[in-house]
């Protein structure tokens, strides 16, 4: 394995690099933006120079930090890691000068870094303009390091506090382009890492069988990155997945337990009882005149297949839609937007023991206002049990202290933290503290209680989450059924600390890695402090 290079920029007098060269096997390029001529001429430089090639590393004078694929041939210029200590203009440069001069680094260094690279910029205290300043600067005082990092395509990963004590030999040099030393307490080191590009994605055809035939549907805009993504599949190491598999076995330990095999349908036909229309993602197809795949990729069919107002509807301002009589329909299909159906239909074909739990999960799709509690998308695991006549309370209890147990032990081994977790009858349940998902299962039907969830923080002023409800339903003289729902994705967020929900559907790596299979941690951002801009906007005659 190759050793990894790493590139250090505007040494003063090179004991930066010479004590790193002593502590690590990497490679090192040690560059400076002064001739060797003034460089040596500095306390010390010559000395730390001599140590530095006599150990192998490579010394460049004269390099410009925003010129620095000018330096490097091609086969040489890719580097791990990138270390700039104190960047500054010199003389009594100003904010804004040294905020251009870092922008352009920058962007200077994106050409030279590895893909998983990163770069360490060390600023005096203030400088940064974050809130591990301290004391914090005024935003427009500062050197605005996260903002002009974005610019370049890279996030802030870590800070932490420049040690000089730890670094062997070091002296800082150079205070206004002078061979003296500066006041370097309360200096942070800044590490940065890539982002990943602002995603596009192309329309999206997703191919299904449906009613013994091969169908294909055009995704909605919103949810093509988010459909067959796995995250409950064997092996998947999602956390949402491990959440739902430490519930089960939690569940295991009162209940016979059984995972139901059946085929849990992408698209519903029929009416949706109580369902305000607007809150499903419709979807039209046309079977008799179904084009290829190749077709629906070149667009050449989308007029004959997905139309949204080929029928006659009205929907009137609730949202409701009322097709009317006498109008030629082609067959309405919507995106899953709940597993009760698939929940009751099991119980209806009396493929069901009574007593044994029975586990269905699966992904599930509403329209809705998004925020970072409320998603169009998420992982619902339903639970259902069907139990004599008078013991559905017993059973109810059961399984909320179970479901309880497994929350609770979950979130104080991940965080510390305990969580309450309450059972609230609908009754006592205001209509204004329902989420989107409690007001979604509103609409399927009468709600016995409510799951809520809230940290147990005394500095904590955020309102208990519904998470999960509960319903019973009477199927014959002798059974009642208990169905428990639960949202995975908010359980998660709940858990692991996750302040957007959007966070579990990317792909940046750097996710995933935080959560090997089956361990749960309080998760750690990659991109701290990211730049937030409010604008107000006035008009007037």
């Amino acid at each position: 394995e190759a050793a990894r290079r790493v590139l250090l920029l505007g040494e003063g007098n090179f004991s930066f690099a010479a004590s790193l060269c002593g502590a690590t096997a990497a490679h090192i390029v040690a560059t400076c933006y002064e001739s060797e001529e003034e460089a040596c001429g500095r306390g010390g430089a010559a000395e730390s120079v001599r140590r530095l090639r006599e150990r192998g590393a490579e010394v460049l004078f004269s390099v410009d930090c925003t010129k620095l694929k000018d330096y490097f041939s091609p086969e040489k210029r890719k580097f791990d890691c990138i270390y700039f200590n104190f960047p500054h203009c010199g003389r009594k440069a100003g904010v804004v000068k040294n905020r251009e001069l870092l922008a352009r680094f920058f962007h200077s260094s994106a050409e030279v870094l590895t893909e998983e690279g990163e770069i360490h910029v060390a600023l005096c205290n203030g400088q940064g303009g974050t809130p591990a300043d301290q004391p914090r600067r005024e935003w427009h005082n500062s050197w605005q390091i996260v903002a002009v990092a974005a610019a370049a395509g890279f996030i802030l990963s870590n800070v932490h506090p420049f040690k000089a004590e730890t670094i062997h030999g070091y002296k800082c040099t150079g205070y206004r382009s002078q061979d003296k030393s500066f006041c370097i307490e309360g200096a942070l080191n800044h590490i940065f890492t890539r982002s990943k590009p602002l995603p596009y994605f192309k329309p999206m055809i997703c191919e299904i069988e449906l009613e013994s035939r091969k169908v294909s549907f055009q995704v909605p805009q919103v949810l093509v990155d988010k459909i067959n993504r796995g995250f409950l599949e064997p092996n998947s190491n999602h956390p949402v997945r491990t959440v739902k598999e430490k519930l089960t076995a939690e569940l295991s330990q009162t209940f016979p337990l059984k995972n139901t095999d059946c085929s849990l349908s992408l698209l519903h036909q029929g009416h949706l009882n109580g369902v305000c229309h607007s809150n499903v993602f419709w979807i039209t197809l046309s079977p008799e005149e179904t084009p290829s795949a190749e077709e629906m990729s070149n667009g050449v069919a989308n007029a004959v297949l997905f139309s949204t107002v080929d029928f006659c509807r009205d929907t009137d301002k609730n949202g409701w839609v009322t097709v009317q009589e006498g109008c030629h329909i082609s067959k309405q299909y919507y995106l899953r937007p709940s597993l009760l159906p698939s929940a009751q239909a099991v119980i209806q074909r009396g493929a069901f023991l009574p007593g044994t739990l029975h586990v269905l999960s699966a992904p599930v799709f509403r329209k809705c206002l998004i925020s970072p509690y409320s998603m169009p998308v998420f992982h619902e695991v339903v639970f259902v049990c069907a139990v004599n006549r008078g013991a559905e309370k017993s059973c109810t209890q059961m399984l909320v202290d179970s479901i309880k147990a497994s929350m609770c032990s979950l979130h104080q081994t991940v965080s510390g933290i305990k969580l309450s977790i309450n059972l609230q009858e609908t009754s006592s349940f205001e209509t204004t503290e329902l989420n989107d998902f409690a007001a979604f299962e509103s609409q399927l039907g009468k709600i016995q209680y409510f799951i809520c969830v809230e940290r147990d923080t005394s500095d904590s002023g955020e309102k208990g989450s519904c998470v999960g409800i509960i319903r019973t339903e009477q199927i014959s003289s002798e059974l009642v059924v208990v169905f428990a729902s639960l949202n995975l994705d908010l359980l998660v967020t709940l858990i692991c600390g996750i302040s957007d929900w959007r966070m579990l559907w990317t792909s940046d790596t750097r996710f995933l890695r935080q959560f090997p299979r089956g361990e749960l941690k309080l998760f750690k951002s990659f991109s701290l402090y990211p730049p937030s801009y409010v604008h107000d906007v006035s008009f007037w005659v």
